[in-house]
């Protein structure tokens, strides 16, 4: 199956200014691609920079995959453990980039051996559930958005952005569960915002709060201090910009780092890194989540047939498509009741993107 040509576009989805320790986001950083082959089958494949967490801007993206299309021009798409070495050979990191590659080869795996790509990974269905994610603001416009959630979106676990000031995120807190009650379940990422003396000051005040986990309370340059803080805290800590691949989720497991360890796609560089950080947390008895950046249903089905194939993922966070989209040019692809996820059962990833919406982005093609 040799790869022909590869179409590549700046696919940006506009979307309400979303917020979170480290910056803003006003529209989805994506990239989309489409791998053609000699066999006439085409893989998909989409990535979401998020340059204050993997270092890369949907530009830096678009660049670097001319390149990488030039490099895998007239490969075997079959290869896909070669091909992405070559990727790695050319570039040390950008994972984002590196992931939509990824994506659209084992999208392309699948469907030449007609699979859904779960089926392909060896996993059987099932419908999973997805937490929602609110973003930074006041803490009574967070609580509003989270009875809002509730009510509207059938959400019975929501994913709370902290990690600014440890006295307002505690108010920030204090105000949603008094908002939601006591049976919705609660998870906060602090996305590296607070120094060791906040979290510790932050963890401990929402002892009471009934917090599942907290990610990332702070930077991955005081990786060192993240036994301390785990020793402190009742709140089980799960680390995320920590772990950009399998070497780093075995550091941290040697170092009784973390409770738990969140995937994503674009920080792995794709599938084939994410099974293998998956693979080493299973046998380190540490539960993952599988997460996302801005990612639209598109991706977010890849990451739904990846969930169905990992039993070690015990946490969903597929709710990237739904933080403000204002737009949503996905056909086919996951569908959601309330937050309850059901994954395409034609082969491949099973979703594509309308061809009305992708004449309005810039778009390369790199061909044989």
């Amino acid at each position: 199956m040799r790869i022909t040509a590869i179409d590549i576009y700046r696919y940006s989805i506009r979307m309400e200014p979303f917020t979170i320790a480290t910056g803003t986001m006003t529209f989805a950083q994506n990239m989309l691609l489409y791998i053609h082959t000699s066999e006439g089958l085409t893989g998909v494949g989409e990535c979401s920079a998020f340059p204050m967490i993997a270092g890369e801007t949907q530009s830096t993206c678009f660049v670097l995959a001319k390149d990488f299309a030039n490099i895998w021009m007239g490969k075997d798409a079959r290869d896909i453990a070669g091909r992405m070495q070559e990727l790695d050979y050319y570039i040390a990191g950008n994972h984002t980039a590196k992931s939509a590659f990824d994506m659209a080869l084992y999208d392309l795996a699948a469907k030449a051996a007609n699979m859904p790509l779960y089926q392909y990974l060896g996993g059987s269905y099932r419908e999973i559930e997805s937490d929602l994610t609110i973003g930074i603001g006041t803490a009574e416009a967070m609580a509003a958005k989270a009875v809002d959630y509730v009510q509207r979106m059938k959400a019975n676990v929501l994913k709370i952005k902290l990690g600014k000031n440890p006295a307002e995120d505690i108010q920030r807190m204090q105000a949603i569960r008094l908002a939601v009650g006591p049976h919705i379940g609660l998870r906060i990422d602090a996305n590296q915002g607070w120094d060791f003396e906040a979290a510790v000051f932050a963890l401990t005040g929402m002892e009471e709060l009934n917090v599942q986990f907290c990610e990332q309370p702070m930077p991955k340059l005081l990786d060192d201090k993240m036994p301390s803080l785990r020793r402190i805290s009742k709140i089980k800590i799960m680390a995320d910009e920590s772990v950009f691949s399998h070497h780093d989720a075995e550091r941290l497991i040697r170092n009784n780092a973390c409770d738990y360890i969140n995937i994503k796609l674009s920080k792995a560089g794709g599938i084939h890194e994410a099974l293998r950080i998956h693979d080493v947390c299973q046998r380190g008895n540490i539960p993952n989540m599988l997460g996302g950046m801005l990612e639209s249903r598109l991706a977010v089905s890849a990451k739904a047939h990846l969930a169905l194939a990992c039993p070690n993922i015990q946490f969903f966070d597929l709710d990237t498509s739904l933080m403000g989209h204002l737009e949503d040019p996905v056909l086919g692809g996951v569908q959601y009741n309330g937050m309850v996820i059901s994954t395409p059962q034609t082969p491949g990833i099973g979703a594509d993107v309308d061809p009305a919406f992708l004449q309005q982005c810039e778009k390369v093609r790199v061909e044989s």
